[in-house]
């Protein structure tokens, strides 16, 4: 851990002198435009350089152990570099399924050979990671998966596939359920991590219904794996795949509510379409009494929500990581996140029924496409009848309907 004298002024000072000799002047006048050179194919070179300079720092992944590369702070200093970075516009260039979901549970769970081998690549944000997980005939039950891997003494030998891999086509490792008893269902289970680059590994995007390609199916074929990248006990891997997704639900959850209350998602809120497609009336208030009772209920909702997120946020890192009230949270978030464009849509009127062309605003193309995107919310990272399901059984102890 990082030692300040132990005062987070003292470390204020600190975080704030170096990111004002350290974030690109280039990128703080316009968060979106910062935004768009960090996702950018290739990024920029200011978000590279921003990248490259954070990840050194270890201020990526701030609470990390230095030992490996993290910034080593304390969750008192994490939230004095996060007060910082806001205050100059900065965003966290470090990101990705690394970060949110295999990294943690590395750290948890990885022998230090693995940890020594993974997590700087993490860190620093020059490896990406995708999720081999959900199969074709394998989703909401995920456990009946049959991907394959066989042991060939110096090697293990995988056949299969997986769907729905979100990235698969830009990464570099791939963090993978596999079949090595085909005679049990859980416990047959184990997770392998994968090198995208290996003969017999092939990926292929699929094309959302709001125009965009994120997920992928990935077919292995006779795919060799070195046998030191069993990550937890053989035929032990469902203990760590449920801790993992723990940890994705947590951040799909945080991720949800931020968009629903946070700052414009292309340029458009629910208070400001309303605003300027329904307009207001002699009072100053919406003019459609309808709309603006469900716009006001759907904000306090995504305002309680935040709230929720930052409070368990602050009790998982006080204690053992995220719980299995994440699936309640990741149900909650997908819903508001949902509501949020459904408004909007619903307030742009006809200027919400643009795909492309004349006639309409970016903004305007943009809120449907998110809008129809948003449909996939309550799929992804577990669906709402599962995470129901678990809280069911796992947070409130309910029995099994007969």
């Amino acid at each position: 851990m990082a030692d300040f004298g132990g005062d987070a002024e003292t470390f204020r000072a600190e975080a704030r002198a170096w990111l004002a000799e350290n974030f690109p002047a280039s990128l703080k006048a316009d968060p979106a435009a910062q935004l768009a050179a960090m996702q950018a194919q290739p990024e920029s070179p200011e978000a590279k350089l921003w990248r490259e300079r954070m990840g050194a720092k270890g201020w990526g992944v701030p609470t990390w152990p230095a030992e490996y590369g993290g910034g080593g702070l304390s969750r008192q200093e994490a939230r004095v570099l996060a007060e910082e970075m806001a205050a100059v516009g900065a965003r966290n260039p470090i990101g990705g399924m690394g970060v949110m979901m295999f990294g943690p549970t590395l750290i948890e769970y990885g022998t230090e050979a693995l940890k020594r081998q993974h997590l700087p690549g993490i860190i620093t944000g020059t490896v990406r990671w995708c999720q081999g997980y959900s199969e074709p005939g394998s989703g909401s039950d995920l456990a009946s998966l049959q991907t394959r891997c066989e042991d060939k003494g110096d090697h293990w030998l995988i056949n299969g596939s997986k769907i729905w891999t979100s990235g698969a086509n830009l990464a570099d490792w791939c963090f993978c359920l596999v079949r090595t008893d085909s005679s049990k269902k859980h416990e047959g289970i184990s997770f392998v991590l994968i090198d995208m680059k290996t003969p017999g590994v092939e990926v292929r995007p699929i094309r959302l219904i709001n125009g965009t390609s994120p997920f992928c199916e990935t077919f292995f074929t006779d795919v060799k794996v070195p046998k030191d990248q069993l990550f937890g006990p053989l035929n032990g891997g469902w203990t760590v795949a449920k801790r993992l997704l723990q940890f994705e639900r947590d951040n799909i959850s945080a991720g949800l509510g931020g968009a629903s209350i946070g700052a414009p998602v292309n340029a458009l809120t629910v208070m400001g379409a309303l605003k300027d497609y329904v307009g207001l009336d002699e009072t100053g208030r919406v003019a459609d009494s309808d709309l603006r009772r469900r716009a006001i209920e759907h904000l306090m909702e995504a305002q309680a929500f935040q709230q929720t997120v930052r409070r368990a946020a602050d009790e998982a890192r006080a204690g053992n990581g995220p719980s299995a009230a994440t699936s309640i949270m990741k149900y909650a978030g997908a819903k508001i996140a949902q509501d949020r464009n459904e408004l909007i849509v619903e307030a742009l009127g006809t200027a919400g029924l643009g795909w492309t062309g004349e006639g309409y605003s970016a903004p305007e193309l943009a809120a449907v496409r998110t809008w129809l995107r948003s449909k996939g919310n309550s799929i992804e990272g577990g669906t709402s009848e599962i995470n129901l399901n678990v809280v069911s059984k796992r947070v409130l102890g309910l029995p099994d309907p007969k």
